[in-house]
């Protein structure tokens, strides 16, 4: 079909990849720009959410790793094995059915640990599932797409961005452990840092996502098909990672956040992979998908944590209503950590989640700092 068009725009083949890269390209130096900021701005974020790592607890996760490893079998078995069904169920095209498998095997992304922080989730767990899954990728995302892509023969063969793993790596790992180490030392101002950064944070993310709709625009592609998909897959992953945790015994911070991880996935790995594997004529039926699961990915986030907000003034109203003497003193001292909040959750809670084998002492120091609530009893 190319060899009997000329390379004028006039040709409809030439005309959609010409479309395609202006969608994707912007102007150099705005490009640059835009690249740079999002790369310093994205490294403060992981610094101040360093900030609420401790290291005791950090060792705690990698010595005796069974949150990391309930959370890498969601991120690596459950995702892809959902990308496929999803694959399957909707009769994708061979193209499009690669895209969804690529973003159910891709590793989970920095935007899970923003969101775990607003839920108080366990930040320690949240932050090294990340980095395990990023660096598990780099074996385990060949051997999940073989498997998964033999049912679809494409001639193309899919190139894995390990230059772009090592990036994430890279940009996760150090400002993360400048974060712990000024935690550390410093753990008065660390709090500081991070309520500012979290804020900021959230901020940041909708303005990157706002502008990479406005700048990839000529990339979408209104399919129905993948729009649905790309709805519902991060709300499957969700779902699914919740309930595994919960069946494994975690705790309900840790439930909470390998939910949150397991849906969240790295966006801009999956379209690094698509645009180094697939021709431009290809892109146009692909980039869409990872467009619109990462708009969707936030808006499934922001919901679920305005939905836990309201949970948890639910919570506090009944604690108020038990005790109605020192409704008024437990309000002036309210929780002003992490740590005091989830605490208070586990204490109010109906139903609680029997500890699984790596966490033999985390109820007795979680609720050491909670004495003021215990004293309103």
């Amino acid at each position: 079909m190319r060899a009997n068009c000329s390379s004028s725009s006039a040709c409809p083949a030439n005309s959609s990849e010409e479309e395609l890269l202006v969608g994707l390209q912007v102007p150099g130096n705005l490009e640059l720009v835009f690249i740079v900021m999002s790369a310093v701005m994205m490294g403060l974020l992981m610094f101040s959410l360093g900030c609420s790592v401790e290291l005791q607890k950090l060792w705690s996760h990698i010595r005796r790793p069974w949150g990391i490893a309930v959370g890498l079998l969601c991120q690596f078995g459950l995702m892809p094995l959902i990308a496929y069904f999803l694959a399957t169920s909707f009769s994708l095209k061979p193209v499009q059915a690669i895209a969804v498998l690529i973003m159910g095997c891709c590793p989970g992304g920095t935007i899970s640990n923003i969101f775990t922080f607003w839920v108080d989730g366990d930040m320690d767990l949240s932050i090294s599932m990340t980095t395990c899954s990023t660096v598990a990728a780099l074996g385990m995302m060949p051997l999940c797409l073989y498997l998964y892509t033999l049912s679809w023969n494409l001639e193309e063969t899919l190139t894995l961005p390990y230059q772009n793993i090592g990036i994430s790596l890279v940009c996760l790992t150090i400002p993360v452990a400048f974060g712990v180490y000024v935690n550390h030392r410093f753990p008065k101002q660390s709090k500081i840092i991070l309520k500012i950064g979290a804020t900021v944070g959230g901020v940041l993310l909708l303005v990157i996502a706002v502008a990479v709709v406005i700048l990839a625009k000529e990339a979408w592609n209104p399919d129905i098909t993948l729009l649905t998909i790309s709805f519902i897959f991060p709300l499957i992953g969700h779902v699914m990672g919740f309930l595994l945790a919960f069946l494994t015994h975690q705790s309900w911070p840790r439930c909470r956040t390998i939910s949150l991880e397991t849906g969240a996935q790295n966006i801009q790995m999956c379209f690094t992979m698509l645009q180094l594997s697939f021709s431009a004529k290809q892109l146009v039926q692909m980039l869409s998908f990872p467009l619109s699961y990462g708009l969707f990915q936030m808006v499934n986030g922001i919901l679920i944590i305005a939905a836990y907000k309201m949970y948890k003034r639910i919570l506090k109203n009944k604690h108020r209503k038990r005790n109605p003497g020192c409704a008024e003193g437990c309000h002036d001292k309210k929780s002003t950590s992490p740590k005091e909040t989830s605490a208070f959750l586990e204490m109010n809670e109906e139903v609680a989640v029997p500890r699984g084998p790596s966490e033999p002492m985390v109820g007795h120091s979680a609720l050491e700092p909670t004495s003021h609530i215990s004293s309103c009893a």
